[in-house]
Formats: structure tokens, C-alpha cells, sequence
């Protein structure tokens, strides 16, 4: 034993060094596995996105055009992971070029002679299309930024001649336009089937959302730990869907209303995420431990951790919907045994602790009830988004959280970076000055309108200055041997194959789009010579110094700040949630679930991998917001019904009043809701009237949800000061 010990000591470090470089270089091929292991999807989008690219310059070379890269750049840029993608973005891109296109021969024509007439101009045009474009979603969103930065590129680059800004113009339409139509024709061929994989695909999210959402609330009820982490969790996913199932759409071609089931689907799963919180506030506050709610809610739970296995067949769903709804008879049947247990026993054998027992009993059974009744529209919902209903005409979009100010921000950003790159060329007198203002224009209009445009453009100068390493090789050393095409095919394959796999991949999907956008710019194959030294570094150079001039302006100018984002978001949700208790009609559920469920997408983007604890916070509070909106919701929707005594309705309608003028100060409206509650039991208790009794029941539940969340976030919700945890 005395032999061992010193050969363990003399060989434990040797082992433990030789452990920790095996470590490292795991860690090295798992940062790299993208390019030397890719998946079948990542490199088959990156070969025929590839051959698209060579296609296209290939044509615009033998059409002679002046500059032929602008066409393999097009079909780059149109390029995305999924047909339905790809044919969105290219149908808004043609529209936001031809929008550009119109405005591009406008300012021309309108300041041929006056340079400091035209730059502010384009700055306002570029701002005000950077600001729209803030305020929608998706590709609508990129037909905006580019009817911006098109006009930029075709009006600065008739500056020298203008009386030729139609060609140059119709000469850009054309290079899109073949661009676009080679991406769609080689992405087409390697697409079969697409309307039936578009419809699977639907039915797979949406069935991994319900799924996943009803196995978080199960844990809810059964009071697991994390599943209040999971629960939220779940919210950016939910949206990430609901704009896949645009492109989706697409790829289906002519199609039903299947889009507008899978939207309310989502939104459906959205309130059953809600309404599990709901629920695991009113576990806390209740009496939960009675044996007859213990077996329902056992029932409840075991039945929502089946429904991922269920939802595989239409004969399996109809099932899944007949237990459902023997479940929601079994709480309704408790709800009316409480009730009759209560109206049979004489006053004189009924105490405080019994009534109260027994009414909450009926609270937590009703919210059980409801919490069914919305995993059962989810599920109609679903079933209804894979078949084609004769004479459907239902219609669903959700709603998204406009920044009005951050738009506004946006614009002037953008505004004064053009109008600045302008001023430095009109001083300056730079050669290249003009394609440093196009590339100024074109990095505002891609990432003026990002959450945080200083991040996303830093990426961009990296992918650029990727570029300017690999287009320095090909100009140098690879292509001046070179005679024909087909070799200059051969050069440019692998390396933009090389971008299409880092564009596939999450962690160099950003710095890959500047990649793949600029190789061809800075190589310039033409069919009467090559680019020369000289012509190299004066275009790297000034595309360089363009991208970072834009970052340096997106840094001074209005910069992004997490904290002022979240303080316009904080209080956006106090004026909506005020909103909510006095509009006129009553707001709609789905709108005010899309709202905060992309706030919250929006928060957890900007945490980062190690959320703060004020993040924590924020991500709570959001969560909170929106369950007491969606239960002041139910309650005006309650007394819409009017199926509550007077003396009720006005108790009610305090609560709205002290709603409609909350801010957030003083717990004075968390101490109307609870004394509401208490006023509404006292109610309850002495109802006749059995359906008075349930409604009763139902705006105890909500009230009591309302009262805990405002005085569990009385911090957040009081916009009067910055919210942040120490």
C-alpha cells in the first residue's frame, strides 16, 4: 500500500492535465462541429443556396451586365431556412424594391443639383421607413427597411450621373429579380411535397406547444418547484411558432383557414399557460387540502401529462376531447355537491371554517373547470388546423408590443447617420465617398430597427471583415490564373458554401449574412478584367469604415438601453392594463395575450445566457401583468352576463374603477380587490339563487387572484420609479 500512494501522486497531475486539454478540445469541436459536421439540412441549404448563387452570377455575366455580384448578393439575402421563408421574404422584397426604386427617381429628380437638399431628404425617407418598419412583424418589417436602403443604393449611385437614374434603377430591379427568381427555382426543386410537409409542420409545433404547456401546468397543480421556471419558459417559444405558421402558409399555397386555427390554437394554449398560474396562486391561498379536490385535481393532472401522446391521431384527439369533457363534468359535479352539502346542512351545525372550506372547494374546482375549458378550445383549435372546412371564415392574428418611442429612435438614428456620411463626403471629397453612404444606409436600414442595433451591426463588421480575409486570397492569388467561368464557379464554392452552413447555425447566423452578402461585392467578377489592388482596398475600406460610422452612430445617437426599454415596457403595461378595466367593447383576450407575450419574449432575448436578478424581476412582473389583465377581463366579461345581484355588481365595479385609475402606488387597489372578496363571500353565503352562486364563485376566484398578484408586485407595477433588484 506504502508503493501505491506515491505512483498515484507522481501520475495524478499528469492525468488531470491530459483530462483537462481532452476537455478543451471537445469544447474546440463542439464550436466547430457546424462546419466539419453539419447537419443534412444545413448543408443542403448551404450546396443549393451555393448553386442559386453561381446560377445567377452566371446569367448576369452572360447578359453582360455592369455588375453582376448584385444578382448571387439577391439570392443570398433571399435565402432562408424554410421554402415558406424564403418566399415570403422574396415576395416583400420585389415589393420593397419596387417602392424604393419609385422613390430613388424621385429624389433624384427633385435635387439633381442640390446635394444638401437630397441627403437629408434620403435620411428622412431611410428614417421614416426605418420607423414603420418597427412597428410590424416579420418580412412586412424587411419590404420597409428595404424600400429604404434601395433607394439609397440606386439614388447614391446616380449622384455622378443622374440623368440616367432610370437605367440604374431598372438595371438593380433586374438583378433582384433574376436573383430572386433562381433562389425560388433551384430552393423549388429540392422542395417536394411542400404543402403537405408545410401542413406536418404545423401540426408538429403545434403539438409540441401543447404538449409541453400541458405537462407545465400538471406540475403547477401538483406543486413542483420548477414548474413556475418551465411554465415560463414556454411564452418565447409560443411566439417563435406563431410566426412560423406565417411562412408555413405560404409553403401551402392555396389553403383554408388552417393558419388562422393553429394562431387561436396558440393563443388557446397561451391562456392555459396563464390560467395554470392562475391557479398555483390561488393553491396558495385557499384551502386546497380536502380530499375531494385532491382526487380531482389528481385526476386533472394525470390527464394533462397524456395529452402529448394523444394528440398523434384524429381518432386519438376525439378521445382525448371526451375524457376532457367527463372531467369538466366531474368539477362541475362537485362544484354542485359543495353547494348542495352547504344548502342541506342546518345553520345552526355550519361554522365559519365548514362554509369557508366549502366555498373554497367550489372556487378551486371552478378554476379547474375553466383551466379545462381552455385546454379543450386549444384542442379544437389544433384538430381544426389540419383539415379544410367547407365554408370556414374564421380569422385570428395576435397582436405584438409596439415601442412607438423606440421607432421614433430608430428613425432619427438613421436619419443622422446618413446625413452625417453625407456631410463627411461633401468635405471630404473621398473617391469612395459614396460607397461608404451606401453602406452607412444599408447597415441602418438592417439594423436600425433591431431591439439592440449596436450588437447586431458589431456581428455584421465581423462577417465583414471575414470577407474582406477570404476576398482577399481569391482576388490575390486564387482568380487572376483563371480564364473562364466554370473555375471561378469552382473558387466561389467553397466558400460560400462555408456561409451557408454558418448561416444554419445559431452562433454565426448573424456575422454569416454579412459573410455571404459581401464576398461577391468585394471579389467583383466581371466579364472584362478583375478587380485590381488598387480597386480592392479602396471598396473594402470604405464598406469597413461605412459599417463601423453606423455603429459609432448607433452607439451616440439615442443608444440602446435595457433599462429605459424595460421601463417604456413597464409602463405600456400599467396604461393597457388601466385600459382594460374601462374600454368600450370589452378588450379581447387573445390581444392583450400576444402583447405580453412578446414583452416577455423581448426580456428574456435581453438577459442573456445569466438572467440578473432585476431581469427575475421583470420577467415576474410581466408574467403578474398579465394574469391580473386577463382576470380583469373575465370579470367585466362577468358582468356583461348580468347574472349577479346589484349589490355585487357595484362591488365589482369599485374594483374596475380603482383599476381604470391604478398607479400602482399605495396597495390601495390590492386592498379594494381583497375587501371586494371578502364582501362577495359574505354574498355568496346567503345567495338563493344557485346560478348567482357559481357567478359568485367564479369572481371570488378571479378577485382573489387580482388581490394577490397586485400586492405580490407592488414594486413593479409602480412605474413611478425604476424597478430594480439588489
Amino acid at each position: 500500500m506504502p508503493d501505491i500512494l506515491p505512483f498515484l501522486l507522481k501520475h495524478i497531475k499528469p492525468l488531470e492535465r491530459l483530462n483537462a486539454f481532452s476537455q478543451s478540445e471537445n469544447k474546440l469541436l463542439a464550436k466547430w462541429k457546424w462546419l466539419f459536421a453539419p447537419s443534412l439540412p444545413a448543408l443542403s441549404f448551404a450546396i443549393r443556396t451555393t448553386v442559386a448563387s453561381l446560377i445567377a452570377l452566371y446569367l448576369a455575366m452572360w447578359m453582360e451586365m455592369a455588375d453582376p455580384q448584385w444578382a448571387a448578393m439577391t439570392v443570398w439575402i433571399v435565402a432562408q431556412g424554410s421554402r415558406g421563408e424564403s418566399l415570403s421574404k422574396a415576395r416583400w422584397r420585389l415589393v420593397g424594391t419596387a417602392v424604393g426604386v419609385t422613390m430613388a427617381i424621385t429624389l433624384i429628380s427633385s435635387f439633381i443639383q442640390q446635394a444638401w437638399l437630397f441627403f437629408p431628404a434620403l435620411g428622412i425617407w431611410v428614417g421614416l421607413c426605418c420607423t414603420l418598419a418597427t412597428l410590424v412583424r416579420n418580412f412586412r418589417s424587411y419590404a420597409l427597411v428595404l424600400a429604404g436602403y434601395t433607394c439609397a443604393i440606386i439614388s447614391i449611385g446616380s449622384i455622378q450621373t443622374p440623368q440616367n437614374v432610370f437605367m440604374i434603377a431598372m438595371s438593380r430591379a433586374t438583378y433582384i429579380v433574376l436573383g430572386i427568381v433562381c433562389e425560388s427555382t433551384i430552393a423549388g426543386l429540392f422542395s417536394s411535397n411542400l404543402a403537405t410537409t408545410a401542413r406536418r409542420n404545423i401540426r408538429e409545433k403545434l403539438h409540441t406547444a401543447l404538449g409541453s404547456v400541458s405537462v407545465s401546468v400538471a406540475g403547477l397543480l401538483s406543486g413542483s418547484e420548477n414548474a413556475m421556471i418551465r411554465s415560463r419558459e414556454m411564452f418565447g417559444p409560443l411566439l417563435s411558432i406563431n410566426d412560423q405558421i406565417e411562412f408555413s402558409e405560404v409553403e401551402m399555397g392555396p389553403h383554408g383557414h388552417e393558419g388562422d386555427h393553429a394562431r387561436a390554437a396558440l393563443a388557446a394554449v397561451s391562456v392555459l399557460l396563464s390560467r395554470g398560474l392562475g391557479m398555483a396562486v390561488r393553491l396558495q391561498y385557499l384551502d386546497s387540502d380536502q380530499p375531494a379536490f385532491q382526487k380531482t385535481a389528481a385526476q386533472v393532472s394525470s390527464f394533462l401529462n397524456t395529452v402529448t401522446q394523444n394528440l398523434d391521431t384524429d381518432e386519438h384527439v376525439q378521445e382525448l376531447l371526451h375524457d376532457l369533457q367527463h372531467l369538466r363534468g366531474e368539477c362541475r359535479q362537485q362544484i354542485v355537491d359543495a353547494l348542495t352539502q352547504e344548502i342541506s346542512t342546518p345553520n345552526e351545525e355550519q361554522s365559519v371554517e365548514k362554509v369557508q372550506a366549502l366555498l373554497d372547494n367550489r372556487i378551486l374546482h371552478n378554476a379547474l373547470d375553466e383551466l379545462l375549458l381552455e385546454l379543450e378550445q386549444a384542442i379544437k383549435e389544433y384538430d381544426a388546423s389540419h383539415h379544410v372546412i367547407r365554408g370556414d371564415h374564421f380569422h385570428f392574428r395576435m397582436q405584438a408590443h409596439n415601442d412607438q418611442r423606440e421607432a421614433l429612435y430608430n428613425g432619427i438614428r438613421a436619419f443622422a447617420a446618413i446625413t452625417a456620411a453625407g456631410l463627411i463626403w461633401e468635405i471630404t471629397a473621398w473617391p469612395s465617398g459614396l460607397t461608404f453612404i451606401t453602406f452607412v444606409a444599408i447597415v441602418c436600414g438592417l439594423f436600425a430597427t433591431r431591439e439592440n442595433p449596436v450588437l447586431a451591426s458589431t456581428h455584421f463588421l465581423y462577417g465583414t471583415l471575414w470577407a474582406v480575409a477570404i476576398s482577399a486570397i481569391l482576388v490575390f492569388i486564387v482568380i487572376p490564373p483563371q480564364a473562364d467561368y466554370e473555375t471561378l464557379a469552382a473558387t466561389f464554392a467553397l466558400p460560400m458554401i462555408a456561409g451557408g452552413l454558418a448561416a444554419r447555425n445559431a452562433a454565426t447566423a448573424l456575422p454569416s449574412a454579412a459573410y455571404t452578402l459581401l464576398l461577391p461585392n468585394f471579389v467583383a467578377p466581371s466579364n472584362h478584367g478583375r478587380e485590381n489592388e488598387l480597386a480592392w482596398f479602396n471598396s473594402t475600406s470604405s464598406v469597413i469604415l461605412g459599417i463601423a460610422f453606423a455603429i459609432i452612430v448607433f452607439k451616440i445617437v439615442l443608444p440602446f438601453d435595457n433599462a429605459s426599454e424595460r421601463w417604456r415596457m413597464r409602463r405600456s403595461m400599467l396604461n393597457e392594463l388601466r385600459f382594460l378595466a374601462s374600454a368600450h367593447p370589452i378588450p379581447e383576450t387573445r390581444d392583450w395575450i400576444g402583447r405580453n407575450i412578446d414583452r416577455f419574449s423581448r426580456l428574456i432575448r435581453h438577459a442573456g445566457p445569466k438572467p440578473s436578478a432585476t431581469i427575475e424581476g421583470c420577467l415576474q412582473g410581466t408574467l403578474a401583468t398579465m394574469t391580473i389583465g386577463l382576470n380583469i377581463i373575465r370579470l367585466r366579461n362577468l358582468l356583461a352576463r348580468q347574472q349577479i345581484p346589484p349589490q355585487a355588481r357595484r362591488t365589482i365595479e369599485v374594483v374596475m374603477l380603482r383599476m381604470e385609475r391604478f398607479t400602482g402606488k399605495y396597495d390601495r387597489t390590492a386592498q379594494t380587490a381583497q375587501r371586494a372578496t371578502n364582501i362577495l363571500r359574505r354574498l355568496e353565503a346567503t345567495e338563493p339563487n344557485i346560478t348567482t352562486r357559481i357567478e359568485l364563485t367564479r369572481a371570488i376566484a378571479y378577485l382573489i387572484v387580482v388581490s394577490h398578484e397586485l400586492r405580490a408586485n407592488a414594486v413593479f407595477l409602480d412605474t413611478s420609479k425604476p424597478f430594480k433588484v439588489r
